[in-house]
């Protein structure tokens, strides 16, 4: 997309602008394994929100909100205090890989029956009976 892009575009990464408030107002404190990479205010600048810190997270990527770890995502509303590294439990053996929402593209769930895979449905087996209103 290049530079034009980066002006005018949010929903493919940061704009420039984005970038450029990042280095001036903020301190990186951290990567997460996908390369997003997450900033809180300076100490001692104009924090304009109720005097709290702010955070926020610039993706390596498209800008979608599932792909921010839920440790990271604790620290971003302020769950902690404390950055993810320092204070989480190692991950568990039975702890799935991140995998990115599918909704709406070729490899999204398509269940029996659902037109996108023809539309035939299973037949009846019989163990259904309606209900009418007499009985």
């Amino acid at each position: 997309m290049g530079l034009f892009g980066k002006i005018f575009t949010w929903w493919d990464g940061a704009t420039i602008g984005t970038l450029l408030w990042s280095a001036r107002k903020g301190e990186h404190v951290g990567t997460d394994g996908l390369g997003n990479r997450y900033y809180r205010s300076k100490p001692g600048k104009d924090r304009g929100n109720g005097g709290r810190e702010r955070r926020w997270v610039l993706y390596n990527g498209p800008n979608d909100a599932s792909r921010v770890p839920s440790e990271w995502h604790g620290w971003l509303h302020s769950s902690y205090d404390e950055l993810p590294e320092s204070h989480l439990p190692p991950p568990r053996i039975w702890e799935a890989d991140y995998s990115p929402n599918a909704t709406g593209t070729v490899t999204a769930y398509r269940p029996a029956g659902a037109l996108e895979r023809g539309g035939k449905r299973a037949r009846a087996t019989g163990d259904y009976e309606s209900w009418t209103p007499d009985a």
